[in-house]
């Protein structure tokens, strides 16, 4: 990494836990946000079938949350494994939302518990589509775990654009989370 005058760096240790708690972070940012936009939707907009991979908003929606359940249930071993990738878990967008923000926390607090160490631990788990069993570095699992998160919610934010508008819709850029929050800069 390039060092000029006044710049400080961390220790790659500190550095890959910052990464990740940042992360999760600016998923639950992004949550926040999409749910916002998405609550001022009607319910036949919010269901209205556009073509994306799980449809709807609200298939999109709740595969971001099967996802996410699968995920944890994998570096946790706790928690409710759903049937199918594209399961409903909650046909009412309240409920989908209340099980969503406890999610997110549920996804924070397990960040929040690892510690260098654990990133670099091997994690064994059976994959879901064509089942095998997987062994990978944890640090590697929760990369696809937090991109997986990024690629859906770009297909939920595109579904919502169609419905609200460019203009309507919230950005998701990473950048701007940083900038709100002061995480990732000095």
């Amino acid at each position: 990494m390039p060092q000029g005058a006044g710049l400080t760096t961390m220790t790659e240790d500190d550095a890959m836990i910052a990464r990740y708690r940042m992360f999760a972070g600016y998923n639950a940012w992004c949550n926040t946000r999409l749910y916002d936009a998405v609550s001022r939707l009607s319910d036949a907009d919010y269901r209205r079938d556009r073509g994306a991979y799980f449809g709807s908003l609200h298939g999109t929606l709740n595969h971001l949350l099967v996802g996410d359940r699968i995920w944890m249930h994998r570096f946790t071993g706790k928690g409710e494994l759903p049937k199918s990738l594209d399961a409903i878990l909650h046909e009412d967008f309240a409920a989908l939302r209340v099980a969503r923000l406890a999610e997110d926390r549920r996804i924070a607090d397990y960040i929040d518990s690892l510690d260098e160490a654990d990133f670099l631990a091997t994690i064994r788990y059976r994959s879901f589509v064509r089942p095998q069993e997987i062994e990978q570095p944890l640090a590697f699992a929760l990369d696809h775990f937090f991109n997986h998160q990024t690629h859906h919610r770009g297909q939920a934010h595109a579904l919502l654009s169609a419905a609200i508008g460019n203009d309507a819709t919230p950005s998701f850029d990473l950048l701007i989370y940083q900038r709100e929050t002061g995480i990732g800069l000095r």
